[in-house]
C-alpha cells in the first residue's frame, strides 16, 4: 500500500490554523499542577475508554501480551480491531518522534542544506540516543530525517527543531498538531520523546500519529529505510541502520513479512514502545504496543503476534472503535465529555512517576507552548487544562532502541 519514493519539490511552511492554536492548552498547564485525566472519553468510541482487552467477533488473541496498553487497527478504514487500555496515558519515548515528523516534515525541502552550530545540539539531554551530528558539518534535510527515523537521533531532532524556530515553538506546534489530530491523551514536553515529567501519550494517539504521517510519501520513505550513509566530515561517511528490529531483522529477530516501519523507542522510564505497520494481501494494519513487562525484544514479539492475529483470525473482528480524522480534514469535533476528560485509563500506571517539574529548559519549552495556547481560549480549552498528568523522569533513549 505504501511506497518508499520520496516526493521532490519545495515544501511550504504551514502556519498554525485557528483550530490548531485552539488546541494548545495542554502545553500551557504547569507540570507541577498536572492532575490525572478523567476515566471517560468518547474519542474513537466509548469501548476504547474501557479498561482491559476490547475485541468482538473474533477469538484467538495472543495470550502472552504483557504490554500495559496496545491497539490494532486497519490503516485504510481506521477501524480498531482490538485494543487494551487504548487511552491509557504512558510515557511514549521515541515513538513521539512520529508526531514531531508529522508536524515539521513539510517545513523544509529534503535537498535543503544546513550547517550545524554548537547551539543546535547544546541542549540535547545527556543519555540521549544519537546519530552523530557534529557542529560545523553541513547536512541535507534528508540526512537529518534519516538520523531521526533510522537512529532515533535526538541530536537530529534538535537540529531540525532549531531550524524550525526553536524547541519551544516546535513543542507548541506539536501540541497543536496533536489537538488537530484529536490526540487528546498527548502532552508534549520535548520534541524528541525523551523522559520529562508530564510527557505522555497513549496507544490510541500514537496510532493516530502513524496513520496520519504515513499519508506523506517522505514520511513513508524515511520510516521504511533500512540503511543509509551518514556524513562524518569531509568526504567521509559511515553507515547507519534502522533500529526497528522487525524491519531489519536483528538482535535475534527475523524480518516481519510486509512490515514497512513505523517507529520504535526506549527510555528507562517508558521501557519499550513501538508502532509498527505491515501490509499483506492488500490489507494494511497498524499496531502500537507500549511498555511490555520485560525483554528488549518483547515489544517486537508482541507486535508481530498481534499483526499475525490481525491478518489471520482477526479478519473477522468487528470494530470496537475507530481512528478519528483530523479536525482540519473534516473530522468531527470532540464531544463535551471527550473534551472534559480526554484520556482514559484505568490508572496511569507507569506514567505516574514522581519526577519534579523543576526549572529545566523543558519547563520553559512547555511554558513557551503555553503562551501560544492562550491564544485559543474558550471552554473546550479550559477543559483541556485538566488533562495533563505528571510523569517521572528517566535516563533517556538508548541507541539500541
Amino acid at each position: 500500500m505504501f511506497d518508499s519514493v520520496y516526493r521532490p519539490g519545495v515544501r511550504d511552511s504551514s502556519r498554525l490554523t485557528r483550530r490548531a492554536v485552539f488546541g494548545l492548552t495542554a502545553a500551557a498547564l504547569p507540570l507541577s499542577t498536572a492532575t490525572p485525566a478523567s476515566a471517560t472519553t468518547v474519542i474513537g468510541g466509548e469501548r476504547l475508554a474501557r479498561g482491559g482487552v476490547q475485541v468482538r467477533g473474533a477469538t484467538g488473541l495472543p495470550k502472552k501480551i504483557t504490554a500495559h496498553a496496545w491497539l490494532l487497527a486497519d490503516c485504510a478504514s481506521g477501524e480498531v480491531l482490538a485494543s487494551c487500555d487504548a487511552h491509557r496515558r504512558l510515557a511514549p519515548a521515541s515513538t513521539l518522534k512520529m508526531l514531531f515528523a508529522d508536524t515539521v516534515l513539510k517545513k523544509f525541502d529534503r535537498t535543503e542544506r544546513y550547517r550545524v552550530k554548537d547551539s543546535d545540539v547544546s541542549d540535547v539531554p545527556a543519555g540521549s540516543s544519537l546519530v552523530g551530528i557534529k557542529p560545523g558539518i553541513t547536512y541535507t534535510v534528508e540526512q537529518l530525517w534519516q538520523g531521526v527515523f533510522l537512529r532515533s537521533g535526538n541530536d537530529a531532532v534538535h537540529v531540525l527543531a532549531h531550524m524550525n524556530g526553536g524547541i519551544a515553538k516546535t513543542v507548541a506546534e506539536m501540541q497543536a498538531r496533536a489537538a488537530d489530530l484529536q490526540a487528546l491523551d498527548t502532552h508534549v514536553v520535548s520534541p524528541d520523546g525523551f523522559d520529562h515529567p508530564g510527557q505522555l501519550s497513549s496507544a490510541y494517539d500514537l496510532t493516530l500519529f502513524a496513520r496520519h504521517g504515513l499519508k506523506d510519501a517522505d514520511f513513508r520513505g524515511y520510516c521504511g529505510t533500512r540503511t543509509a550513509d551518514f556524513p562524518a566530515g569531509g568526504k567521509k561517511t559511515f553507515q547507519i541502520q534502522n533500529t526497528d528490529r522487525l524491519l531489519t531483522g536483528s538482535w535475534g529477530l527475523g524480518v516481519y513479512q510486509g512490515l514497512f516501519g513505523v517507529k520504535n523507542g526506549y527510555t528507562s522510564h517508558a521501557g519499550n514502545t513501538f508502532t509498527g505497520g505491515a501490509t499483506r494481501g492488500g490489507r494494511t494494519l497498524l499496531v502500537t504496543v507500549m511498555h511490555p513487562d520485560s525483554g528488549s525484544n518483547a515489544v517486537y514479539e508482541e507486535t508481530a503476534a498481534l499483526l499475525d492475529w490481525g491478518f489471520g483470525k482477526g479478519s473477522s473482528a468487528q470494530p470496537v472503535g475507530t481512528l478519528v480524522d483530523p479536525l482540519s480534514e473534516g473530522g468531527a469535533s470532540p464531544s463535551p465529555s471527550a473534551a472534559k476528560g480526554a484520556a482514559g485509563a484505568s490508572g496511569t500506571g507507569a506514567a505516574a512517576g514522581s519526577g519534579s517539574s523543576g526549572s529545566s529548559p523543558w519547563a520553559f519549552a512547555g511554558a513557551g507552548a503555553g503562551a501560544l495556547a492562550l491564544l485559543g481560549g474558550g471552554a473546550w480549552a479550559v477543559q483541556r487544562r485538566r488533562r495533563a498528568a505528571a510523569a517521572g523522569s528517566g535516563s533517556g533513549d538508548t541507541p539500541v532502541s
